[in-house]
């Protein structure tokens, strides 16, 4: 099975099963879609092109969770922080993707955690940026809720790193990536 879907088809593969295993994640943690988490795995496993896809897709598979099945309200309000998250799952890949390309040939560990601690940075402060004019800013800065939001997001990414691992062994194929990483 390893050769016998094209890149292309491997791509959407990867897309498919991220966005299902956030959107499970964002089920049973009422709505906090692991965007950091996403962007790091993606930064270091995809291609640019598919880590933004996987990023657009996560966010609207979240705001379908949110709007469809946990009854979010349709106000003002509400939508606008579903366009700041938006803004924020997009930066924090860049930043994935950014920091990367400042990064010699070192370990995947390595890769990994630089990836997530650029993506939760850029997440974050795109989302206290959004707080300024939505409101919210004490919450969204507050250093317990940061605290607790890196170290789960952190916990997710270990998870999600761990399903590639596991699928990649049992015989599906990688996404294509940009360059080659170590595995």
């Amino acid at each position: 099975m390893a050769r016998a879907l094209s890149d292309r088809g491997a791509s959407m593969l990867w897309i498919s099963l991220l966005t299902a295993a956030s959107t499970g994640t964002t089920l049973l943690l009422a709505c906090a879609t692991p965007f950091p988490a996403l962007a790091a795995l993606a930064a270091v496993h995809m291609r640019p092109r598919d880590g933004m896809a996987l990023m657009l897709l996560a966010w609207a598979a979240s705001q379908a969770v949110g709007f469809g099945l946990l009854g979010y309200p349709h106000d003002p309000l509400t939508l606008g922080w579903g366009v700041a998250l938006a803004t924020a799952a997009v930066g924090s890949v860049l930043a994935g993707y950014a920091v990367l390309g400042m990064l010699g040939k070192v370990a995947i560990a390595a890769r990994l955690a630089t990836a997530y601690g650029a993506a939760f940075a850029a997440f974050k402060s795109i989302i206290a940026l959004w707080a300024l004019a939505l409101g919210g800013l004490h919450t969204a800065a507050a250093p317990g809720l940061l605290a607790e939001q890196f170290a789960r997001n952190g916990a997710i990414l270990v998870g999600l790193y761990l399903l590639y691992r596991i699928l990649v062994a049992v015989g599906v194929p990688a996404p294509p990536q940009r360059e080659a990483a170590a595995a």
